[in-house]
């Protein structure tokens, strides 16, 4: 497994993607998490009574302890970025045939699936560390001297970030494992889990039928549900806010017995197809 592990990051390493796609998180995530603070101060520094009703209600979401849940979830939206070099890695296998070579000296079918795998826990793990750094300096900025001794109050939205991001990111690789071309790939992911299960969701949810939280990605979704500050405008929206939080246990089991799904048919697939 470490030798694995050592091939796969020389292979991460030295393609430029890999590290423009660093930038772009490095660029993203503390940018959309200081644009929304930015427009939550304007709204509360208004001096009407609008502006000091939120300030009371809503305290500051990238406070400690709510800035782990705050910025998990603004920056769970933009799992495309990295989605992005997922499946361009895995068109680059095909492309180049390096898949083919890696069998031809000497690696088995299934560690060649496990090395995927270590390709999207390093990943994963990666923008992991680059959400943690944003929430932990936002709050700091943000805490005043008695928030910030309830920062290690929700850590638990660190290994959830992480386990939504590794979920999405199998999703990614399955597309680009299946259809072997990173630009076909790359389409269907994006349209599927930007527009058709939205489509798809909207029309449960009009319909009343709650199967719509077992959608592929909205399973993933719940992991990380609207922060709570947007549960305290009024009572049904607090309710609301409260069922999440229930659930995300759940929503962990059903995220894990999927994500095995997808690696388990990606196993069975590479043992299956041609080279």
């Amino acid at each position: 497994m470490l030798q694995l592990l050592k091939i796969e990051w020389l292979k991460i390493k030295k393609y430029p993607a890999f590290w423009w796609m660093l930038g772009i998180v490095a660029l993203t995530y503390p940018g959309i998490n200081y644009m929304l603070q930015n427009f939550y101060e304007r709204a509360i520094n208004k001096k009407d009574m609008v502006g000091n009703v939120a300030k009371l209600l809503l305290g500051n979401p990238f406070a400690f302890p709510d800035a782990w849940h705050s910025v998990a979830y603004f920056s769970s939206y933009f799992v495309m970025v990295p989605a992005l070099l997922i499946i361009m890695l895995m068109g680059n296998e095909y492309t180049y045939k390096t898949s083919r070579q890696n069998i031809i000296d000497g690696w088995s079918r299934t560690q060649f699936i496990h090395a995927k795998i270590i390709d999207v826990a390093i990943i994963s793990c990666i923008v992991t560390i680059s959400f943690t750094i944003v929430a932990a300096v936002f709050g700091i900025i943000y805490s005043d001297s008695v928030r910030i001794t309830r920062w290690a109050e929700e850590l638990q939205y660190i290994p959830l970030f992480f386990l939504q991001t590794f979920a999405q990111l199998s999703w990614a690789f399955l597309f680009a494992f299946i259809l072997r071309r990173a630009f076909i790939a790359l389409g269907i992911f994006l349209f599927y889990s930007l527009v058709i299960e939205n489509i798809i969701k909207t029309y449960f949810k009009v319909k009343d039928w709650s199967v719509r939280e077992f959608l592929p990605f909205e399973i993933s979704n719940r992991l990380l549900p609207i922060p709570n500050f947007f549960g305290k405008f009024d009572a049904s929206s607090n309710e609301a806010y409260k069922k999440t939080l229930t659930e995300i246990n759940w929503h962990v089991l059903y995220t894990l017995i999927l994500t095995s799904a997808i690696w388990w048919l990606c196993y069975y697939m590479n043992k299956k197809r041609d080279l």
